[in-house]
C-alpha cells in the first residue's frame, strides 16, 4: 500500500468572492508520498527482472472520482515497468486510461460480493471483468465486460445493450483521460495505440 496524503487549499487564482470570505469552498489537493512511490519503482524493477508481465494492482479510490494520487501511482508504476495498473477499492467502475500504450483500469467496481460494509446489500453494484492478452511482453488487447450480482450473489456478465447508460457513462469519463472504448459485442475494447 502506498501512502497518500490529503490537503485542503483555498483556491486563490479563481474569480469570483475575495478568498478571505467565510465559507469559500476549498480545494481537496492529493497525492503519493515520494519515499513510497521509490519503494514502488524499486518493487517493480525487481519485479520486472523476474517477470514476463507485471500487474500492479492498489486498493484506492473514494467515491466515483479519480483523484490527483491515484493517477500519479498509476503513471509512476508504468514509467518503473508495470505493464498494467488495476485499481480496487470504492467498488464504483470508474474511468479507464491508456497511458504509453499501457490500460489502467482506475476501477474495477463490484466484482465478487454484493455485500457493503455493515452487512448491506447492494445487488444493483456494477463490476468489470478485464481481459488482457499478451504477446512476448506486450500487450495485444485490453477489453472489459459488465457484470453484476445475481440474487444468490453469483457474478454474472452482462450483455452491453443491458448496460448502455453505464458504458455511455464510462466512456465519456474515460475519454476525460484519453481513453477511447469501443463495443465489440457485449465486450467493451479499449484502443491501446492510435
Amino acid at each position: 500500500m502506498i501512502r497518500g496524503h490529503t490537503a485542503y487549499h483555498v483556491p486563490m487564482h479563481r474569480s469570483g468572492p475575495p478568498a478571505n470570505r467565510p465559507g469559500i469552498p476549498p480545494e481537496i489537493l492529493t497525492w503519493a508520498d515520494p519515499l513510497y512511490l521509490r519503494w514502488l519503482d524499486d518493487d517493480i524493477a525487481e519485479l520486472r527482472g523476474r517477470a514476463e508481465v507485471v500487474v500492479a494492482s492498489f486498493p484506492w479510490g473514494l467515491h466515483q472520482e479519480v483523484l490527483q494520487y491515484m493517477t500519479e501511482i498509476a503513471h509512476r508504476a508504468i514509467d518503473a515497468g508495470a505493464d498494467l495498473v488495476i485499481g480496487h477499492g470504492p467498488h464504483y467502475s470508474l474511468p479507464v486510461e491508456v497511458y504509453k500504450e499501457k490500460p489502467v483500469f482506475y476501477g474495477l467496481g463490484s466484482f465478487s460480493f454484493h455485500t457493503g460494509h455493515g452487512g448491506r446489500q447492494h445487488g444493483d453494484w456494477l463490476g468489470m471483468m478485464a481481459r488482457v492478452s499478451w504477446d512476448r511482453g506486450r500487450i495485444e488487447r485490453a477489453t472489459f465486460q459488465f457484470v453484476r450480482h445475481d440474487r444468490y450473489n453469483r457474478t454474472v456478465t452482462r450483455a452491453l445493450v443491458e448496460e448502455g447508460a453505464a458504458f455511455d457513462e464510462l466512456a465519456q469519463r474515460s475519454a476525460g483521460f484519453g481513453a477511447k472504448l469501443a463495443p465489440r459485442g457485449d465486450e467493451v475494447e479499449i484502443e491501446l495505440r492510435a
